[in-house]
């Protein structure tokens, strides 16, 4: 047992949780990382750290040129598999698809990772480059429409950790007060989107709407462009319609009704309303691989 271990009352850790703090060091926008970086990110001592990577190149999950370190073909095979079989994104992307080609601006689908949004898929053209998104990227929730429509949606506990999380501002239009955040939410819920006016990015407008049936939300999809907020309005009623498509196409007629007037609790919601949450997981975990390789 390592002095660490002994002075913090933890257990050492098992050589596979060793492997998979590793592996999140890969977790960044950096496609590629030395021995020297791994071990920062990873707290892994340098030896155990250059074990782990050399047995990982082996494996195939990770790659090496020269000094460099990267995500390998093993790790993006088992994360496409992972895809291949997940319902939520099969059932949105050929409605993600008409919603883009409709209203001519760029899509997601995003799920809620802790206080941050993580997008699942991104379509659109040329013209949309100058929204800094990217698949597998992430966002904080409070200054997105993406996460407000799912935390008006979501348990009450989950909004406060949200907010204690802090709600730092990234452009002077983000809402940082807490009970005006709240009150932001009580709005989404009465509309039933959420918007955006500018409040992650400068120049950047969004709408959004909950995935959900009548109890929390699992995912929401949105449309978002640069100088987009004069059609937000005109928009939303699409964002809308396509989230109650998605939700249809994965749980079949009769489960895509909307209640917007009133935050429904959490035990509400039917279990077969519900994406597992490995599923979830298992998809995150691909679209974060795959965007690096």
């Amino acid at each position: 047992m390592t002095t660490h271990a002994v002075e913090s009352g933890y257990p050492p850790l098992s050589l596979l949780e060793k492997a998979a703090k590793v592996l999140v060091a890969f977790q960044s926008a950096q496609p590629r990382l030395t021995l020297t970086e791994v071990v920062e990110r990873s707290g892994i001592a340098r030896s155990s750290a250059h074990r782990i990577l050399d047995q990982l190149v082996q494996l195939r999950w990770l790659e090496r040129e020269g000094r460099d370190y990267r995500l390998g073909m093993g790790m993006l095979e088992l994360g496409a598999l992972a895809a291949h079989h997940n319902r939520l994104r099969r059932a949105a992307l050929p409605h993600l698809h008409a919603l883009h080609e409709s209203t001519g601006h760029l899509v997601h689908l995003t799920v809620l990772d802790g206080a941050e949004v993580v997008y699942l898929e991104r379509i659109g053209g040329s013209d949309d480059s100058g929204v800094p998104s990217r698949v597998g990227g992430r966002q904080p929730a409070h200054c997105t429409a993406a996460g407000k429509a799912i935390l008006a949606f979501s348990d009450g506990a989950l909004v406060e950790q949200v907010i204690r999380h802090g709600l730092r501002p990234r452009t002077p239009r983000t809402i940082t007060h807490p009970e005006s955040f709240r009150h932001e939410l009580a709005m989404v819920r009465e509309r039933g989107v959420a918007f955006d006016h500018e409040e992650g990015y400068r120049g950047v407008s969004c709408v959004a709407a909950p995935l959900r049936g009548a109890g929390r939300a699992v995912a929401s999809l949105s449309v978002c462009g640069n100088g987009a907020h004069r059609e937000l309005e005109r928009i939303a009623p699409a964002v809308l319609g396509c989230a109650r498509s998605v939700w249809q196409s994965m749980f079949g007629p009769g489960r895509h009704t909307h209640r917007p007037a009133r935050q429904q609790p959490a035990d509400e919601a039917p279990p077969a309303h519900r994406v597992p949450q490995t599923v979830m997981d298992d998809m995150v975990s691909w679209l974060r691989f795959s965007q690096w390789m």
